[in-house]
């Protein structure tokens, strides 16, 4: 049986999750995952990465254990793959989130430009989503999420389908993440993006009895 509770605080107590009558993913997970801190999510495939985010959402109950976790409208996901609106400039995908909480457009675009700044985009703020590069999308993509202020930022194999360059330029703004007070999961396979955060979740040492989603 499994408890989820919600707070400010992300903390796992012998959390564990199957489908059905499947093997389990993982067993036995305890974290304390604490904000300005950036924690890396391994395993191999079907060890349970994207369940794990999804539990850490709070879109999925666990089967067991007890999660205490953020306040859903205070939680972020940034996906494997760039989603952004094709014709509107990288400062419009950021500067929205401000905009959504009062600010003035004025406001909203100088704290944009201050989030551009910060993944490197700065010299992309006019440029449109459809013309950005793999790697300054998903920068693009980091960037918003934070801009959204979140307790918990999750971010679902940023360097997947990048090329070796583009990969490190998003590797490099990870680290930067620690500096906002907020807790970022990401998940990968990713050695490089593994070492560029603050922490090691390795889930494929929680796997029992094999078998996986």
């Amino acid at each position: 049986m499994s408890t989820l509770a919600v707070s400010d605080t992300l903390i796992a107590r012998d959390l564990g999750h199957r489908f059905d009558a499947e093997n389990w993913l993982f067993r036995g997970v305890n974290l304390d995952l604490s904000p300005g801190r950036v924690y890396a999510l391994t395993g191999p495939s079907g060890s349970g990465k994207s369940t794990f985010l999804s539990i850490l959402a709070g879109w999925r109950t666990p089967t067991e254990g007890t999660f205490i976790a953020p306040a859903a409208e205070r939680v972020n996901w940034v996906f494997q793959n760039p989603h952004g609106t094709s014709r509107r400039t990288a400062l419009d995908h950021v500067a929205l989130s401000f905009l959504a909480r009062g600010l003035t457009p004025e406001r909203a675009d100088a704290q944009a430009q201050d989030h551009l700044a910060r993944f490197g985009l700065q010299h992309r703020a006019q440029t449109q989503f459809r013309h950005l590069s793999g790697g300054e999308g998903q920068r693009l993509m980091l960037a918003r999420g934070l801009a959204a202020m979140p307790a918990l930022l999750l971010v679902d194999e940023p360097t997947a389908q990048l090329d070796p360059v583009s990969a490190a330029s998003v590797n490099a703004v990870l680290a930067e993440l620690a500096h906002a007070d907020v807790t970022v999961v990401v998940a990968t396979h990713d050695p490089d993006t593994r070492d560029a955060c603050d922490e090691h979740i390795d889930l494929g040492k929680r796997a029992q009895d094999g078998g996986g989603r």
